[in-house]
């Protein structure tokens, strides 16, 4: 666990007694690739903390598979909407690949909300972040091309993340066919 400690610290700069209060709440999960952790329909229960791996959040339409999120190594991730209104969710969380996580309940992370003022905080500048990041990409989508969006990518996502999305995946979270994504590719590789 010493890779949440260590975010935790540093970005909150939580003290012991903080930390010892997460242990006693937080659980060690392990995912298979394709193991879905969350289904359309079902109420998401937890908000994981990526030891090492790689997940994403998608949903369907009309049959096709539409990514709207990634992540790996030392972010968090949920299928936030259903976590927050405790409502059937409109999306999947799935491992791309083997996945270990921390996971806390949302009852957990309800009560320590409660007991301690700083998790509170970081649960407000967790989803602050997360609004933002959805905030940029609506804004993306309206303003960009498919190359500036696929360029921002590359720009702003971890690098594991990067060499790791299957092409179907990234293409289908920049908007765009496999084969508009193959062509933008191929041009990086040309200049």
């Amino acid at each position: 666990m010493e890779e949440l400690h260590s975010y935790l610290n540093l970005s909150f700069k939580i003290n012991e007694s903080e930390w010892n209060l997460l242990l006693t709440i937080i659980q060690n999960q392990k995912f298979e690739p394709k193991q879905l952790l969350v289904q359309q329909g079902q109420v998401s229960k937890y908000i994981y903390f990526i030891k090492s791996g790689f997940l994403r959040v998608f949903h369907l339409n009309k049959g096709k598979e539409i990514s709207t999120y990634f992540a790996c190594d030392g972010q968090f991730i949920s299928t936030f909407e259903s976590l927050i209104t405790q409502k059937p969710s409109t999306e999947y969380l799935e491992a791309i690949e083997a996945t270990e996580v921390y996971a806390i309940s949302h009852q957990n992370l309800s009560s320590l909300y409660e007991q301690n003022p700083k998790f509170e905080k970081i649960g407000r500048m967790l989803a602050e972040q997360n609004y933002l990041c959805i905030k940029n990409r609506t804004y993306n989508f309206q303003t960009q091309t498919a190359k500036e969006r696929y360029l921002e990518f590359i720009n702003t996502y971890h690098q594991k993340i990067i060499q790791r999305v299957p092409q179907k995946q990234l293409a289908s979270y920049l908007g765009i066919e496999a084969e508009s994504l193959s062509r933008i590719r191929g041009q990086f590789l040309i200049t």
